[in-house]
């Protein structure tokens, strides 16, 4: 590549920041002409050109790109000393072109309008709403886990493979779009990470590829929670940025699943995320919740718990704040606090359905 034409590219580096920031404030435009625009042929082409490889091909493409500019490091380090600035140039020539990539493959979704306002629900709920709410979604898990194991204290296990998992959940989209078609999935591109282990030392459930448009899911978490990890990033790949939207994308898809399993997976993701809230708003409404739950149900939190706390290192709290400062940056001022902001979403949503079987 020549001198001149890396100095234009680097150069347009912070005019696209400038830009994307400006059509940030026009989340109705990004809506209309990107998210439900241009934005759907773009993901199905990467769905349909990626998604028959049986592994991740964003994952190798990730670890090419760090053996390659180690490579490069070690390499011209000489030459990187003599003419720094020249490699400071490179440098802003390639954040420029992931820059334009990112946002142009699936970025500028974090600037649409925001998921209620598809569904016409509000955020804001009251204690008492959320107590009721939090009964309710803890009679479900009970009904399911006793629907599935036969009695009150056996966790549930899901006899299905990772495959079968990524199967249902384009059944279970399939199903949803009946009643919702603007979530319409086609060309299934869901798949176990590589790097599944290392994404569980980082505290992460999966992600989605932004230049492949592959749904990645961490294969090692249990099981049980793969289903509404898997309808999750498939959100993603729909065009929701936002983390509480595909967290409540994915309850809405698996608990309208004809499948006992998913549902188990909905209501008990669900209940999490409730009780956590509870619990710093009314901890006796939090206790006399816990008192009710199958003891079933509570050795799926327990065998979730255990998972975590094998993985535990001090290098998580940096990751998580490294995520943290990318949601920010990225137009979810509340950062990781987003993926709680769920509960609002589900409450406020049952309110104007029956959200029965």
């Amino acid at each position: 590549m020549r001198q001149k034409t890396k100095t234009i590219i680097a150069i347009a580096l912070p005019i696209q920041i400038l830009l994307v920031k400006w059509l940030g404030n026009f989340p109705s435009f990004i809506e209309e002409y990107y998210s439900n625009g241009i934005y759907p042929y773009i993901s199905i082409a990467l769905r349909t050109l990626f998604g028959w490889i049986p592994f991740s091909f964003g994952d190798v493409l990730y670890t090419a790109f760090t053996f390659m500019a180690v490579r490069y490091l070690f390499k011209h380090w000489k030459h990187i000393k003599k003419k720094p600035l020249v490699f400071l140039k490179d440098i802003l020539v390639v954040i420029s072109l992931v820059y334009f990539a990112f946002h142009f493959l699936w970025g500028m979704n974090y600037h649409r309008q925001p998921i209620d306002h598809k569904f016409g629900i509000e955020r804001e709920y009251t204690v008492d709403e959320l107590v009721d709410f939090t009964h309710f979604i803890a009679k479900k898990a009970n009904h399911y886990q006793m629907e599935l194991t036969g009695d009150t204290i056996s966790p549930v296990h899901i006899p299905y493979t990772k495959k079968q998992i990524f199967s249902k959940t384009e059944e279970a989209y399939t199903k949803f779009e009946k009643q919702y078609p603007d979530f319409k999935h086609r060309h299934l591109s869901l798949k176990s990470s590589i790097y599944s282990i290392p994404l569980t030392y980082m505290g992460y459930g999966g992600y989605l590829n932004p230049f492949t448009n592959e749904a990645q899911v961490n294969g090692a978490t249990p099981k049980f929670r793969l289903p509404t990890i898997s309808c999750h990033e498939v959100g993603h790949q729909l065009g929701y940025s936002a983390e509480d939207a595909t967290n409540f994308i994915g309850f809405l898809v698996t608990s309208h699943s004809n499948d006992p399993y998913f549902k188990y997976s909905a209501y008990n993701h669900a209940l999490g995320y409730c009780l956590s809230d509870l619990y710093y708003k009314d901890e006796e409404k939090y206790k006399e919740v816990v008192a009710c739950i199958n003891l079933g149900v509570k050795e799926n939190f327990n065998e979730l718990r255990i998972f975590w706390e094998k993985y535990k290192n001090p290098f998580e709290p940096l990751f998580k704040s490294v995520f943290n400062t990318f949601l920010k940056v990225n137009n979810q001022k509340e950062g990781i606090k987003s993926y709680n902001s769920v509960v609002g979403l589900m409450v406020n949503y049952k309110k104007q359905h029956s959200m029965q079987d």
